[in-house]
């Protein structure tokens, strides 16, 4: 079976589309860029289809790789005959392939091994053949230094025919079945451990028993957090009885003595061997199906995130409030470079309102601010309300802003080199203000699982992790498009074929030579060769350049057929984009050919009705309510606006303005039955909620979505 057979068969995809995708990845094409640009060779398949083929091809060449390995130990160990070999090669997946491979497995020193070495398989073979008359007799025969008796042989055989059931796949198979159809996973407390604070989070699960294929993702992600912690013990428990009856139904064919040897080798083996291995291969599973659950809302909160509103190219003041320490604040031109930074005491101990409100002012006029960026941490709605007191020649806007692992940034290398000469405090705010101006350019500078949107993200695989969020960060910023002239290096990291050295080479070469002023330009960035040109040119945008088709999705390996399209239509390319009229009447059937088909053709007239749309909504502005500034003043009963700041599988919490944020659960998302959190909200989503019930002593909220 070759990887195309294999990739269609475990998925709805048509080997014909896998085949061509295969192709195009190997010739080093990005998931962005064959999704975008290659349409017409994959069929249409989108990014989730192709990241699904990407997938199953490393499945399936780490199942070859497995294959490989085994063949050579069985060759070696001169046990593999053709048949055995067909086996092995026609094996689709791994657990069945380990299992194959599991009698010739290299062991440790086991008891069976113990008794084959003390002469005692014969006797285990005569057993199982089930048709021996005096067995007690028998076994005296196999007695020796090593064995002194009978019962001594007795139990030596039976180590070695639980050792043999234990590698049967149908057994094995067997006990699967029950685990997945009817496994509890049930807890037990550590007494000594239960009454620390840390503890109490988890009390929860001190005792509890749930069937395994019910435990939601985050549950079981929280179990066994709490057993790794040490405040439990966790069990994966069936139906003893009724695995011990299906087993002895297929092994003892008799009633004579041999049949009570097995009997009791059936349940050594099932106690010590069977259901050990395979309740652990069962929490496994299930764990890596928990760990898929969260880290694909991980991912879903991120890409939400990521593609948030951006107020876009405005001259800011940004403010990372605090009390004691004062509030830092920055001034930033339109492009988010820094003008200004000092610092304002407007809270207690000093208390400076009057000279806060006149810095501000001065400020905004001195730097012709547009709009006033506020963290949302500590003393954020205290600033607020203060800034709000300000009177403005100009109409500025005043946006609260997630500062969300913006300490992450402002102690990074990225942050020490783009502000070598300033602190910790003057970075966070400068990375305040540019989230407001652009949230995707500033976010990809930090560590994705440090800004507070993830379930468990700690307790998760995480290479798993770590590949999705970079996948959804580059799809994200892909989908979006770069501004080669002024992007960050961390930005350009992610653009399609560009990569960390090739981005940090081109702004190098950009701060040497100047901007670009064409697509074309960015060829003479060193090491940037044609193919890493071929897939990151459609995804960088030149603003204001020589060719309008620069600042556009158009990729420049079609820009001759837009010329003949304007030309045919007796126009320039400048006055065909935007001219929606003359667009649509264009036959596009008169430019299919053999590279370019319909798919591709639409794409780029959809692109020239609108060129270089930004697919994000612009920033809006957002009011609490004023009157709750703390716990003590959320009530039951109140409509309360919010946003959301994070999505799990069990609900969403939101932020209504105070330091602690509410839960709406996901059974108090609508009044009827809700299967998926993200069909009624999304991450930065401005709502309306009520307050079901306040804990103040646990500083829990929760809330019910009234409308959006």
């Amino acid at each position: 079976m070759n990887s195309s057979v294999f990739i269609a068969e475990q998925s709805t995809i048509s080997i014909e589309k896998v085949k061509n995708t295969l192709s195009l990845l190997a010739q080093d094409c990005t998931l962005p860029f064959i999704a975008r640009y290659r349409k017409e060779a994959t069929g249409g398949l989108d990014e989730v289809e192709i990241g699904k083929i990407i997938e199953l091809k490393e499945q399936f060449e780490a199942l070859e790789k497995r294959k490989k390995a085994i063949l050579k130990s069985l060759e070696e160990q001169e046990v593999l005959t053709p048949e055995f070999k067909a086996k092995i090669e026609d094996t689709q997946d791994l657990t069945t392939l380990e299992d194959l491979y599991l009698p010739y497995k290299k062991k440790r020193q086991t008891k069976a091994e113990t008794a084959r070495k003390n002469g005692l398989e014969p006797l285990a073979k005569i057993i199982m053949a089930q048709n021996a008359t005096d067995v007690e007799g028998l076994a005296q025969r196999y007695t020796n230094d090593e064995v002194p008796d009978a019962e001594s042989a007795f139990e030596g055989a039976r180590h070695i025919i639980a050792e043999w059931l234990n590698e049967r796949t149908d057994i094995r198979n067997n006990i699967r079945r029950q685990l997945t159809r009817h496994a509890l996973i049930e807890t037990k407390v550590v007494k000594k451990k239960a009454t620390g604070e840390k503890a109490q989070k988890f009390r929860d699960y001190f005792d509890f028993s749930e069937p395994l294929s019910r435990c939601p993702s985050h549950r079981l992600l929280a179990i066994l957090r709490a057993e790794n912690e040490g405040f439990i013990r966790v069990k994966i428990i069936i139906d003893d009885d009724r695995a011990l009856d299906m087993i002895a139904r297929k092994i003892i064919k008799s009633n004579n003595d041999c049949a009570g040897q097995i009997e009791l080798a059936i349940k050594d083996a099932y106690k010590r061997l069977l259901l050990p291995a395979l309740s652990n291969e069962t929490l496994t599973e299930a764990k890596q199906k928990a760990d898929e659950t969260a880290i694909a809302v991980f991912a879903k909160n991120l890409k939400q995130l990521l593609l948030g509103s951006p107020l876009g190219e405005k001259r800011i003041l940004a403010i990372d409030p605090g009390f004691r320490t004062g509030c830092k604040v920055v001034c930033l031109d339109a492009q988010g470079q820094l003008l200004h930074n000092e610092t304002i005491y407007l809270h207690p101990p000093k208390s400076d309102e009057k000279g806060t409100i006149k810095k501000i002012s001065s400020l905004t006029d001195a730097y012709k601010i547009e709009a006033i960026a506020i963290g949302n941490g500590t003393a954020s709605r205290e600033t607020e309300r203060l800034i709000k007191r300000v009177h403005f020649k100009n109409p500025i806007e005043v946006f609260v802003v997630s500062e969300a692992g913006a300490s992450i940034y402002s102690a990074s290398k990225i942050a020490r080199d783009e502000f070598p000469n300033y602190d910790v405090t003057v970075r966070g705010a400068v990375s305040i203000g540019r989230r407001l101006q652009d949230p995707l350019a500033e976010l990809v500078k930090i560590d994705a699982k440090s800004l507070g949107v993830g379930q468990y993200q700690h307790d998760v695989d995480q290479t798993a992790l770590k590949k999705s969020l970079d996948q959804t960060v580059e799809l994200c910023v892909n989908a979006v498009g770069v501004n080669v002239n002024t992007a960050s290096a961390p930005l350009l990291s992610y653009v399609s074929g560009i990569g960390e050295k090739l981005a940090e080479s081109v702004v190098r070469f950009r701060e040497s030579e100047g901007p670009f002023i064409t697509r074309h330009d960015i060829k003479n960035v060193p090491r940037l060769g044609a193919k890493a040109f071929e897939q990151s040119a459609g995804f960088l945008r030149i603003k204001n350049g020589t060719n309008p088709l620069d600042d556009s999705s158009v990729h420049p390996e079609r820009y001759a057929l837009v010329q003949k399209i304007a030309k045919d239509q007796k126009t320039s390319v400048q006055e065909l984009i935007g001219n929606t009229k003359n667009l649509k009447d264009i036959d596009l059937n008169n430019y299919v050919t053999e590279e370019v088909g319909l798919p591709t053709l639409k794409d780029i007239i959809a692109e020239l009705e609108k060129p270089g749309l930004d697919i994000r909504e612009k920033a809006k502005i957002f009011t609490f309510n004023q009157n709750i500034r703390t716990i003590e003043d959320v009530q039951p009963g109140q409509l309360l606006p919010g946003i959301v700041n994070n999505v799990t599988a069990f609900g969403a919490f939101v932020d209504i303005g105070i330091k602690e944020s509410g839960l709406i659960h996901i059974s108090n998302l609508a009044d009827g039955f809700v299967s998926d959190v993200n069909t009624h909200v999304s991450l930065q989503q401005q709502v309306i909620v009520k307050v079901l019930e306040v804990d103040i002593k646990r500083k829990r909220i929760q809330l019910k979505l009234e409308k959006v």
